[in-house]
């Protein structure tokens, strides 16, 4: 298994990866009220370098992002500090790490936002389910519909946030532009009931996500360090509709972000933690063809889906989530095919290093270089 192409040397734009395994984005709920990660994250990350690159958990843009409790942000400086201990343990393990980008719309509820404040979106459509707070899960709410003016000030968040992660000592960034959270809240016209210049028509859908990768790719000197999240055909959270015509849009937006030339695509393919089975209208393969850069799949990732799935050309990297979870060396497991530690789904979200940095490989302790 050591021969596996998915095990071998590969480049990412002018990023030399070590393999094509990619870390996904995992949120741990680690991070205390004030958004800074703890300093245990710093060997959580750089226990899982050697895969090709991580994108970190999900990191909130701006206080008004924050969705659930105990997730991180890169609005402060004291984030900032803490995330360049992170990246630097990283980067001393021969990794390399992306920050994703993170606001979460209407999937919130007042007791994280500001001031108890209603969580924005796209419109007034309230989501099913419930959300993460301190005092527990609580039913979601109907948010606020963003004013027209307020919009831009988002945007301009975003950027800050991509200043940050530069500072922070990240090799790049990706933009999560999935999971029904802000960005894709303005995309699906099932939660986009707008009648200005972000609504209606797929071009006006895309304006604001749009606007955002412009910024994002301004500060990054252009695409070439900026990754995008997509999720055409998912569901969850909140339970929300799929778009009417999901290949039409999701095509469009596939077609507008070449003009930003960014660095890949990475697509959840089918629902999130349930299935790559994909509904009838999403074609994953289309995107494939219209996209240019690299396309990274996700979702139920196998050594031997990916394996076929590179052989086939549907793919380039292939990202792992819960199996990162409980075997910080998963790439030597894969490569000896010793078989996966399981992590218990109380050790997933909250708590502290237990069931988070503290797991072994698979000959003890992984150490950390500093």
């Amino acid at each position: 298994m050591a021969t596996s192409p998915i095990l071998q040397p590969t480049k990412l734009g002018d990023l030399a990866l070590k393999n094509r395994v990619v870390m996904a984005p995992l949120t741990r709920s680690r991070s205390p009220k004030d958004g800074v990660p703890p300093p245990f994250a710093a060997d959580y990350y750089g226990q899982r370098a050697g895969c090709g690159l991580i994108v970190s958990e999900a990191t909130n843009i701006s206080p008004q992002g924050v969705g659930y409790a105990y997730t991180p942000g890169i609005w402060s400086d004291q984030q900032v500090e803490r995330w360049r201990a992170i990246t630097g343990t990283v980067h001393a393990n021969d990794g390399l790490i992306f920050l994703q980008l993170w606001h979460c719309g209407r999937i919130s509820h007042p007791d994280v936002q500001p001031g108890g404040a209603t969580p924005v979106s796209a419109s007034a459509i309230r989501p099913k389910g419930t959300a993460f707070t301190e005092t527990g899960m609580q039913a979601h709410v109907t948010p606020r519909a963003l004013e027209t003016d307020e919009i831009p000030g988002i945007v301009e968040d975003y950027r800050r946030a991509a200043v940050n992660a530069k500072a922070a000592g990240f090799d790049g960034v990706e933009v999560h532009s999935a999971n029904n959270y802000l960005l894709e809240q303005f995309v699906r016209d099932t939660t986009n009931h707008r009648t200005d210049r972000y609504g209606g028509s797929i071009e006006n859908r895309l304006r604001f996500p749009l606007e955002v990768v412009r910024a994002v790719t301004e500060v990054w000197g252009g695409g070439g360090r900026v990754g995008i999240r997509l999720s055409p055909a998912t569901s969850a959270p909140g339970d929300t509709p799929l778009d009417s015509d999901p290949r039409a849009t999701y095509g469009a937006y596939v077609d507008a972000l070449a003009a930003f030339g960014l660095l890949y695509i990475h697509l959840i393919e089918g629902v999130t933690q349930q299935t790559r089975d994909t509904p009838d209208g999403v074609d994953r393969a289309d995107l494939r063809r219209r996209f240019k850069g690299a396309y990274i799949g996700n979702n139920q990732m196998t050594l031997a889906l990916a394996e076929k799935e590179l052989a086939a050309g549907h793919a380039d990297l292939f990202s792992f989530g819960r199996p990162y979870i409980a075997n910080p060396d998963l790439v030597d497991r894969l490569a000896t095919g010793a078989p996966l530690a399981e992590a218990p789904k109380p050790y997933w979200y909250g708590g502290g290093a237990n069931g988070y940095s503290d797991w072994p490989g698979m000959h003890g302790p992984v150490d950390v270089r500093r």
